[in-house]
């Protein structure tokens, strides 16, 4: 067998599902949108983790507006720090950027374009998943969702953790690559192509919107 490094992307879409890869989960019944970290650290041009991902910002906006007028949950995600990052562990020693997260620092805040409303949840956590030291779980259970579908920042560290994290809790993951963002389109091809592989579904906006509206009639 060839080094994967130089084969094609459809040997290496047939590479995968020969290994038994890349089967789909699919749409649950009772979904909630979960918006990974939108704050203004990935999204203002002069921030230090500007990702450039405009576009995807807009994306996000759309789908939460999406979520609202089909009436399911939205849950944003906010990382924030005791100032020093006492209660950040290793991974606050690991990532120096995340002292932007401290509390107070107007850079952790979300942006005034896509805001939590009243009726929104908003979990706050120290590390790469909004499941890890959280009450998503428990959250999720008592509203009776099935499936999380992500959208946010970053594609190959928070919303991958969470993904996975949902998966191994039993919730479908489902995630909207346009509105997600990352900091190189590599990087953000690569982490989509091995989540859609192995740990959650890949599904387009206008998808999730079409099935966000069927759910309106039941």
């Amino acid at each position: 067998m060839p080094a994967l490094w130089f084969i094609t992307m459809s040997d290496l879409n047939e590479n995968y599902k020969t290994a038994g890869f890349g089967g789909k989960l699919g749409f649950g019944k009772s979904p909630a949108v979960v918006l990974i970290d939108v704050a203004k650290a990935y999204i203002e041009p002069d921030a230090p983790l500007y990702v450039g991902s405009d576009h995807a910002f807009q994306e996000m906006t759309s789908l939460a507006a999406i979520a609202r007028d089909a009436g399911i949950p939205v849950i944003f995600t906010k990382v924030e720090y005791a100032r020093g990052g006492t209660d950040g562990g290793l991974f606050y020693q690991k990532v120096g950027a995340l002292s932007l997260f401290q509390k107070g620092e107007p850079l952790g805040d979300f942006d005034d374009r896509l805001l939590p409303q009243p009726e929104d949840i908003v979990i706050t956590k120290q590390y790469p998943s909004a499941f890890f030291g959280t009450s998503l779980v428990s959250t999720l259970n008592t509203m009776g969702i099935d499936t999380c579908i992500f959208a946010g920042f970053s594609t190959s560290g928070c919303i991958r953790a969470s993904a996975l994290d949902a998966l191994q809790h039993g919730f479908r993951p489902i995630i909207v690559p346009e509105a997600c963002g990352d900091r190189d389109p590599k990087v953000q091809a690569a982490n989509l192509f091995d989540l859609e592989q192995k740990y959650a579904d890949l599904k387009g906006l206008a998808e999730v919107r079409d099935y966000l509206g069927s759910l309106r009639s039941i």
